[in-house]
């Protein structure tokens, strides 16, 4: 195990701009494209980096990108984030690592596409599955450990939520991130007695490296 209060003591002393110098952040989906650039950057203010990853092979890359840009990283490969034991297992990795939990970015997910009259039941749970659930998941097994450092929660939500695109078939994926911001705010309602904070991110259309899962 790193010591946390070392670890804290050497970001700081790499510049007061270190924002986020010796907090333990666990970023989820570090081998796409969002969760790759949200490690490096977590990274240079100075965090202390949870990452994982589906697909082995590019969750590797960031963990070498992160690490050969001077930051410190490790990382779950593969890590379903839609299995509950994976979840609690990356946060196991956490505690083991460095000792703590500070910061949660429930990052990943899976979106797909499609128009209601050609949304199959099983395309309508892999949606909710790979979008909601797995926030869910990783929340609850990091929460105990949130309060304990009255961290913070940051979960990737969409523009989707809020406003509707013409040419974009997505009531599925819509639906889910609808929930990610019904979720959030009672997260925050939840962790307020405990220091807890919890925001969403909406992004627009953003071209990613998404790959399926099957």
């Amino acid at each position: 195990m790193i010591d946390h209060d070392t670890s804290r003591a050497m970001a700081e002393a790499e510049g007061s701009a270190s924002r986020l110098a010796g907090k333990v952040c666990v970023i989820t989906g570090t081998g796409g494209s969002i969760g790759r650039e949200a490690a490096l950057m977590f990274a240079r203010e100075g965090g202390l980096i949870v990452g994982c990853g589906l697909q082995v092979e590019d969750a590797q890359a960031t963990l070498r990108a992160v690490r050969s840009a001077g930051g410190t990283m490790v990382s779950m490969q593969p890590c379903d984030l839609s299995k509950p034991s994976d979840c609690q297992a990356l946060i196991d990795l956490a505690l083991r690592t460095f000792g703590r939990v500070d910061v949660l970015f429930n990052n990943a997910a899976m979106a797909y596409f499609n128009w209601l009259e050609d949304i199959s039941d099983d395309e309508w749970d892999r949606n909710r599955r790979e979008e909601v659930d797995l926030v869910f998941y990783l929340t609850r097994a990091a929460w105990p450990h949130l309060k304990q450092s009255r961290g913070v929660v940051v979960n990737m939500a969409s523009l989707t939520a809020l406003m509707s695109f013409k040419d974009l078939g997505s009531l599925a994926h819509t639906t889910a991130k609808a929930g990610i911001i019904g979720m959030t705010r009672q997260l925050a309602m939840e962790g307020r007695e405990h220091g807890i904070r919890a925001n969403s991110i909406s992004p627009g259309v953003i071209e990613t490296n998404q790959r399926a899962s099957s």
